[in-house]
């Protein structure tokens, strides 16, 4: 039997992880890592409330077996890029780096199509350079996701999210630009969850429609 602990568990995919493995036989334990409490029906979820900027106060909290890292947030929500890099790049990297020092065996990371950390666009920068920092750490397992645009209910809409996921999928129809549809999150964290039942090991990234269940590597 194995714990999971999913950092960024209130975002789309991150909900979708924690209600997915609480259904598994196979995790007896799901650790759901917030910063504001979040009350769960299920006895096998564990929520804790850190403080992500004090997050060596809570290194006991990163023992486990796989860690899925989904934490996430828009330079809209930040109010800066700086700010956006605190969340998408430091906290993310921080609790990788407390997960590698207790011995998880597998980091899982939902990152982005487009991460480059040489990248001119600054979300995909930021994307990248989470990328490069976590790649360096001693996880005996590493799968980064790589998603074209998520489909999915989320507590604040975005405009050019919504268009997107109405236009996109059209364009998709046309030859050679199947691989960039859209991805439900519910979709992302299925194949997450897949990847952490398989006993490989070292580094591996799925890209855009790489990332659906039915795609192999």
């Amino acid at each position: 039997m194995k714990t999971a602990i999913v950092v960024g568990s209130t975002g789309l995919i991150g909900q979708a992880l924690v209600k997915q493995l609480a259904s598994l036989d196979t995790f007896d334990s799901v650790i759901a890592i917030t910063r504001k409490p979040v009350k769960y029906s299920l006895s096998k979820i564990q929520n804790e409330v850190v403080n992500f900027d004090q997050l060596d106060e809570y290194q006991q909290v990163f023992n486990g077996d796989v860690l899925f890292s989904a934490l996430g947030t828009t330079i809209k929500q930040a109010g800066s890029i700086e700010q956006q890099r605190k969340v998408d790049v430091d906290y993310q990297y921080h609790a990788a780096q407390l997960a590698a020092k207790n011995g998880i065996k597998h980091y899982l990371l939902v990152s982005s199509s487009g991460a480059n950390s040489k990248s001119s666009n600054a979300y995909c920068k930021l994307k990248g350079e989470l990328e490069d920092k976590v790649a360096k750490l001693n996880f005996p397992r590493i799968s980064i996701m790589q998603p074209s645009l998520l489909l999915g209910i989320r507590e604040k809409t975005r405009m050019l999210e919504s268009i997107g996921a109405a236009v996109i999928p059209v364009l998709c129809k046309l030859p050679g630009l199947k691989r960039f549809r859209p991805i439900a999150g519910e979709e992302v964290a299925k194949k997450m969850i897949l990847l952490s039942q398989t006993t490989d090991s070292g580094f591996e990234r799925f890209t855009l429609d790489e990332v659906f269940v039915e795609s192999r590597h």
